[in-house]
């Protein structure tokens, strides 16, 4: 994958590694939540869902997507990211199961709004450059 990712211009490439691995999270994320959701309540299998993927998302992060090892910082700075960021999943889920969403589609617009925002806090955390 680093092959087809470096062929890519050099700007390009971080943001393409973020989502490559986002996706992954995302697919991992929206599994254990739609096989959960079926037996216990909707904000507890997203939440389970969030935390498995959390555990991969970071391992992937630091050494596909920012190219960097794992530390203190960059954990604290993650670990900070997602706090936010779990906070907007559970309130725009809660939103949108409210205005009647279906539990299966509830996540797709939450991953859509969520998602960019996620990059930059990520990317401040684990570089601090601007985007080139």
């Amino acid at each position: 994958m680093r092959g087809l990712v470096s062929k890519i211009p050099e700007k390009w490439q971080q943001p393409i590694r973020f989502c490559i691995v986002g996706g992954l999270a995302t697919v991992i994320h929206y599994g254990v939540y739609l096989l959960l959701q079926l037996w216990i309540w909707p904000w507890v299998a997203y939440t389970m869902g969030y935390a498995v993927s959390f555990v991969i998302n970071y391992i992937l992060t630091n050494y596909f997507t920012f190219r960097t090892r794992p530390s203190a910082k960059n954990g604290a700075g993650f670990v900070f990211s997602h706090a936010v960021n779990y906070g907007l999943h559970i309130g725009l889920l809660e939103l949108f199961l409210y205005i009647g969403i279906p539990n299966e589609w509830a996540p797709f617009p939450i991953f859509a709004i969520v998602i960019p925002i996620n990059f930059f806090i990520l990317r401040f955390f684990f570089t601090k450059l601007p985007m080139k």
